[in-house]
């Protein structure tokens, strides 16, 4: 018996052989059922996802008994149905397109023009306005970009270039402003738009005391990367959206540590890195020799 046993081993083990480029393509695999799944946990859409798993369960069945009839119509369904997933899956796949497109591959070759000290003024500037704009119970509605480009949003508004400021921003969520109905877009801790128009989110199991300003701050934070931070008109409350998931009832303090923690690492690990990230990439190097 364990005579056999080895030589079944010795047979079969020479065939088991995983290259890099396998363990690659598992890894790009897994990857994307990853993504594909976290887009999918909270819109309708997962219904969808687990009523094509039950079709898959019952083709298995029909052609295991076998069901001729059952078969031959579920066979006709898969022949159509790369069509009928296109159509149903249609907002994931857009805002899939839509954030690889707007990724900034170029942030490889070049260096990010943000400091550190710029988007530490803009976060102290944020976290002071909004402390007063909460206790005057100002609406206001920020997005912090990050890696996705929202060039298309910012067309929707005013385009503007200028430091971050708390005297500034008030003014521009003043009630009576003439842009304090849309968004404020801050890029590498500049303001570059006002007034701009956000997606709204469309996850259907959001409370329904969610007004359109916190819909539009979760639906951009679904459609990019982005850091969104809201006011609430009708109470003053502070919320974060950051990756479709809203975070209520900041407290100052706490609004603003989640904006360094989200924002001033990323800069922080890029501006030490720089360029030669990807040549210490392509050589193999760690980060400790590269220091060294």
């Amino acid at each position: 018996m364990l005579e056999t046993a080895q030589i079944f081993m010795q047979s079969q083990l020479p065939m088991i052989r995983l290259r890099i480029w396998d363990v690659a393509d598992i890894a790009i695999l897994s990857f994307l059922i990853y993504k594909l799944l976290w887009m999918l946990r909270k819109s309708s859409s997962g219904r969808v996802l687990r009523g094509i798993l039950m079709l898959m369960l019952a083709m298995w069945i029909s052609s295991e008994i076998p069901l001729t009839a059952t078969s031959f119509l579920l066979n006709l369904v898969v022949e159509y149905g790369l069509l009928v997933l296109v159509i149903l899956f249609q907002p994931e796949l857009r805002r899939l397109l839509e954030r690889v497109g707007s990724s900034r591959l170029g942030l490889v070759f070049t260096s990010n023009k943000a400091t550190p000290m710029d988007l530490e003024s803009a976060i102290t500037e944020t976290t002071a306005a909004y402390t007063d704009m909460s206790r005057d119970k100002v609406g206001a509605l920020m997005v912090f970009e990050r890696q996705n480009l929202l060039d298309d949003v910012i067309k929707t508004g005013t385009a503007l270039d200028c430091a971050v400021s708390s005297e500034l921003l008030k003014n521009i969520f003043w009630n009576k402003a003439p842009l304090h109905d849309g968004a404020v877009i801050v890029r590498e801790g500049r303001i570059v738009g006002a007034g701009c128009m956000l997606p709204l989110s469309g996850n259907v199991n959001l409370s329904r005391d969610l007004g359109m300003r916190h819909r539009a701050g979760i639906g951009m934070s679904e459609h990019s990367d982005a850091v969104v931070v809201i006011v609430s008109e009708e109470t003053g409350s502070i919320s974060a959206a950051v990756g479709g998931m809203l975070k209520r009832h900041l407290a100052p303090e706490t609004l603003e540590r989640l904006l360094r923690n989200e924002l001033l690492s990323d800069s922080q690990e890029e501006k030490k890195n720089g360029q030669s990230q990807l040549v210490n990439l392509i050589l193999g190097r760690s980060r400790k020799e590269d220091q060294t």
